[in-house]
């Protein structure tokens, strides 16, 4: 009778139970190489994107910074220059807040209340998205100018900016939010009512989380376009200075004067002013989505 004994070093089990199974090792969660259609496919994204934002971007910073930190200060302090750049942030940082509101209502209609004519409002909110910008001023100057067929008349007034502002950017807002909002699972809500949280309970601590990332893109996108708008409200503002005159009617007045290392210092302004709030709607985003997984 041949016997096997076991090792010196390997531990002695309890009678009757199995000798423990050694672990497998874990598989590294890093970042894999990219195939050689992947890297191809890296290459020729970063390249055009490049040549369609990168490459202006920097074109732009480079040729405010050909007038030295002087010409780029006088251009600012200008009072006409800030007064336009001032009523730009202001206005776009208002609609962006309005629109973070009323888009996500409009977003709850269309998705969680079924009503007749739906289908034509969900056209209707695209319609800004269509229309050239000029055409956007034409049919606001006609609603809301001097011949108002409902006798709203806010041409040459701040309010013309909000208005056109608020106009094209809301699209932004609802069609984020609304493929989010159809996606989630009101189980979940329902089973919490079913314990007894109210509704704005339920709003708050489960609907609202969910919903913020989408919520915070469309603001962003929002910002973004209110920040840059032109077209659709050059018509109404009658961008008159030191009163309605926004900052991309001041960088075309410079360009006009030939002035362009001006031009490109507002510009610059607006970018910097953009990426930051950029970057603070991405971080309150990120919180709320790690305060809702911990």
């Amino acid at each position: 009778m041949t016997t096997t004994l076991a090792p010196a070093d390997a531990p002695a089990s309890p009678a009757g139970t199995a000798a423990p199974r050694p672990r497998r090792p874990r598989r590294s969660r890093g970042p894999r190489a990219l195939t050689p259609a992947s890297r191809v496919g890296l290459g020729v994204g970063v390249l055009w994107f490049s040549i369609l934002a990168l490459i202006p971007l920097v074109a732009v910073v480079v040729e405010t910074s050909q007038g030295g930190w002087d010409a780029f200060a006088r251009a600012l302090t200008t009072p006409q220059t800030a007064a336009a750049i001032r009523l730009t942030v202001l206005n776009a940082l208002g609609v962006t807040v309005l629109n973070a509101v009323m888009g996500t209502v409009i977003a709850w209609v269309l998705v969680r209340d079924p009503f007749p004519g739906r289908r034509i409002l969900e056209i209707v909110i695209d319609i800004p998205f269509a229309l050239p910008t000029i055409v956007a001023g034409l049919v606001l100057l006609t609603l809301y100018g001097p011949t108002s067929p409902v006798g709203v008349n806010v041409a040459n007034t701040q309010w013309s900016v909000t208005l056109a502002l608020a106009f094209v950017t809301l699209p932004f807002v609802v069609r984020t939010v609304q493929p989010v909002l159809a996606e989630l699972d009101r189980d979940v809500e329902e089973a919490a009512a079913s314990l007894g949280a109210r509704p704005f309970t339920v709003l708050r601590r489960i609907v609202l989380p969910a919903l913020v990332p989408a919520i915070a893109a469309g603001a962003s996108l929002s910002f973004a376009r209110g920040i840059s708008e032109y077209g659709s409200l050059v018509l109404l503002s009658g961008n008159l200075p030191m009163r309605t005159e926004v900052a991309s009617v001041r960088i075309l007045a410079y360009l006009e004067n030939g002035d362009q290392t001006s031009a490109a210092a507002v510009a610059t302004v607006l970018l910097g002013v953009s990426l930051v709030a950029l970057l603070t709607l991405d971080i309150l985003q990120r919180r709320v989505v790690n305060r809702g997984t911990h």
